[in-house]
This record gives C-alpha cells, sequence and structure tokens, in this order.
C-alpha cells in the first residue's frame, strides 16, 4: 500500500510535522520519509512508526509504476533543485500534490524541475517544533481547493496557518514570521545581558525576560486592541516605562528593526534568483 504523503528530508521541520500528524490521527501507515542518512531513518521509524527508506526506489516507487501521493519537499533549499530532477521520473505528474517548504525558491522554479504539477509553497517556523508554529502558505493556480485543504491540514499539525493570494508576499512572511523568532531570541538575549549588568544572575534576567515575552504575547493574542493601545496602559507618562521607550525612540529603534525585517525581505527575494 502506497503512503499518503512523502517527506523527501528527514529533518527538523519534517519531524515537527510528522510528530503533528500522527498526534491529529494520522496512521502511521499513511506516511513515509525518505532520509539518506541512517540515524535518521532510524530515529524516523522508532519515534513514528512510519516506513522509511533512503531513496523513492527504495520505497517501491519507478517510471513504471510512479508515486502517487502527496509530496512534502524537506530539503535545504540549495540541493532542492537537484532532488526534484532525480525524484521527477518516479512521480506520477497527475496524483502528486507538491508541498514545499524550502525558503526562497519559487513554484516556477519548482514547475520547471518537476513539470506542471500542483504546488504549494509553505513557510512555516521554528515554534512548529512545539506545535505552536505560524506558516505561511501560497498555492500555485494549478492547485485546486482540494489541494489547498491538504497543505493547510498538514501544516495545521504544527500550529496557525495563513494563506497569502499573491507568492511574492510569502517573502514578507519569511521576514515576519519566518525569521521571527531569532528576533524575540535577540530581543530576550539583550534583556539578559541588561539583567546581569544591574545586578541579577544571568539565570533570574533570563527567566523574567522569557516570561514576559511570553505573558505579553498572550496578552495581545487575547486582546482585541492595538499594540500601540496596549503599550500607552502600561505606560504612565513620566514612569519607568516611559523612560525606556524615549531612550528606545531616541535611538530610533522601531525604525532600525523595520530596516532589518526589510534586509530579511530582500534577501529572502535574492535567494530566490540564486536557487531559480
Amino acid at each position: 500500500m502506497q503512503p499518503e504523503i512523502v517527506f523527501i528530508g528527514g529533518g527538523n521541520m519534517a519531524r515537527a510535522i510528522i510528530g503533528g500528524l500522527r498526534q491529529h490521527g494520522r496512521a502511521a501507515s499513511a506516511l513515509a520519509a525518505i532520509e539518506p542518512d541512517a540515524a535518521a531513518r532510524a530515529a524516523l521509524s522508532q519515534d513514528f512508526g512510519i516506513r522509511t527508506a533512503d531513496t523513492l526506489q527504495a520505497l517501491g516507487a519507478s517510471a513504471a509504476a510512479p508515486l502517487a501521493a502527496t509530496i512534502v519537499w524537506a530539503v535545504k533549499p540549495q540541493v532542492l533543485k537537484d532532488a526534484m530532477l532525480a525524484a521527477r521520473p518516479l512521480l506520477s505528474s497527475q496524483q502528486c500534490l507538491h508541498l514545499s517548504i524550502a525558503a526562497g525558491v519559487t513554484t516556477a522554479s519548482m514547475q520547471a524541475w518537476l513539470g506542471d504539477v500542483r504546488m504549494v509553497r509553505a513557510m512555516p517556523n521554528t515554534p512548529a517544533l512545539l506545535g505552536q508554529g505560524m506558516t505561511g502558505l501560497f498555492a500555485a493556480a494549478s492547485a485546486s481547493e482540494a489541494d489547498r485543504s491538504q497543505a493547510q491540514a498538514i501544516a495545521e499539525a504544527v500550529g496557525q496557518t495563513m494563506w497569502v493570494e499573491q507568492e511574492p508576499l510569502l517573502d514578507a512572511v519569511t521576514a515576519l514570521s519566518g525569521s521571527g523568532p531569532a528576533y524575540v531570541f535577540y530581543f530576550l538575549q539583550a534583556m539578559r545581558d541588561a539583567g546581569t549588568q544591574l545586578g541579577l544572575t544571568p539565570e533570574q534576567a533570563y527567566q523574567l525576560a522569557v516570561a514576559t515575552f511570553a505573558g505579553a504575547s498572550a496578552l495581545a493574542a487575547q486582546s482585541p486592541e492595538s499594540p500601540e493601545v496596549l503599550r500607552q496602559r502600561v505606560t504612565s507618562k513620566g514612569g519607568t516605562t516611559f523612560a525606556a521607550t524615549q531612550a528606545m525612540d531616541a535611538q530610533h529603534m522601531q525604525q532600525h528593526f523595520i530596516d532589518a525585517m526589510r534586509a530579511s525581505h530582500d534577501r529572502a527575494r535574492e535567494m530566490a534568483r540564486e536557487l531559480g
């Protein structure tokens, strides 16, 4: 029996999605992974009970009997072209839905390598490892509503999803949520170091910083008010928070942060040109 979903690549993000699908009731027999590393294959089989192989041929695919399944491309963008060209003869061009989580590679490039296939791009982020991810999705014109539903169900196994209707907007998703966890860690590092300079231990400062980010994010998620209003509610003129925000405004930190996200966005576009 052929699997319903086949992962090409068995790294951390693939493991997160596979684990999420299993927790949401997807049968192990419905899933398979192609992973060249023997230790990683063994871990996938042991942890999730799924079929694994080092190649599509070892999974049973051939030019005479191509695989008909949803294919989740979970390899590094730099090797995606070679992986797709090698797999193309072994995949049914009519019956496979292709879901790529490789950053920066456009649907036009992937369809040049695979043919005019049904294609959805996904941009997840690392909180997916805890089932709290945010994934941006874009469907090529060849994808049906059923394809969109299938791709969304896979992505929702590790968190929330958001569709964009223009592919270039995935670069904005990359700049905001794809790279976003690193921004949070960057500020956590700064808050830890500041707290340490002010006399706390690094452990105390880091615990306070993490709890503050988590609590403020939960408050923002539940509140209908804008971040501007939420900030004003904890900022008394002449008080301690006011002094901090005034210092940040004097250094133009908000604009610097916007510039940093634009750099991420522009790099995503550069990668599309380099890898396509």
